[in-house]
């Protein structure tokens, strides 16, 4: 690494997203780690993490589609009230209408289980899913994203303003989904993936699948 002027990059400060004391109702882990669903809509799972500026701490909370790991939709913001959460799922919903039975996958944050998101995820037909406390495993896939948001691109910029940093996470989530290849869907990216599913390219498939869009 030294001869190629390579360096790793040093972990950061810790700032937690999740409070999980409160006495919303909270749900079972229904999805159990399993991250492969078979087709686009019917596994989604969110998550929120941190960006330092100059300025302050950003909030991001994607939604993303874990068939292809597409990021459906996002909000950034510099609070990590409900409406961050919030108004990032009924840009999906909307973008996406899932059919009811879909499972939506979230840690047990008091922005996932104030009334406003429990209620909008139970008018969209969604079987409600949570992490177990304190275990980051069960939302690895976010997780993933997360650390590759970060280290391939966050970590090696800084951001005097909030302004600068939301531009470099846009340009980051638009490269993620049309260009990143992930190993877990083949080493395609996001985008691919789900138009290999459009177009029924599917291991042990030959016919024609329609898919929500």
């Amino acid at each position: 690494m030294r001869a190629l002027d390579l360096y790793a990059s040093p972990p950061k400060k810790f700032v937690n997203t999740t409070d999980s004391s409160h006495t919303q109702p909270t749900f079972p882990n229904h999805l159990n780690r399993k991250f492969e669903p078979e087709a686009p809509n019917q596994v989604w799972a969110t998550d929120i993490t941190y960006i330092h500026t100059g300025e302050g701490f950003l909030y991001l909370n994607p939604v993303m589609d874990l068939h292809s790991r597409r990021i459906i939709s996002y909000r950034v913001d510099d609070h990590m009230g409900h409406e961050l959460c919030l108004n990032a799922l009924k840009e999906a919903i909307a973008l996406r209408q899932p059919e009811i039975g879909w499972i939506h996958h979230s840690d047990r944050g008091a922005q996932y289980c104030s009334n406003a998101y429990l209620n909008t995820l139970e008018e969209a037909g969604a079987q409600i899913s949570m992490s177990r406390k304190a275990t980051l495993y069960d939302n690895a896939c976010v997780e993933s994203f997360f650390s590759s948001l970060k280290k391939e691109y966050l970590y090696k910029h800084v951001f005097a303003t909030k302004a600068e940093a939301i531009i470099a996470i846009q340009f980051y989530i638009k490269f993620y989904n049309k260009k990143r290849m992930h190993s877990s869907i083949g080493y395609l990216s996001p985008m691919e993936k789900e138009m290999a599913y459009r177009k029924g390219f599917q291991p042990g498939n030959a016919k024609e699948q329609n898919p929500s869009a």
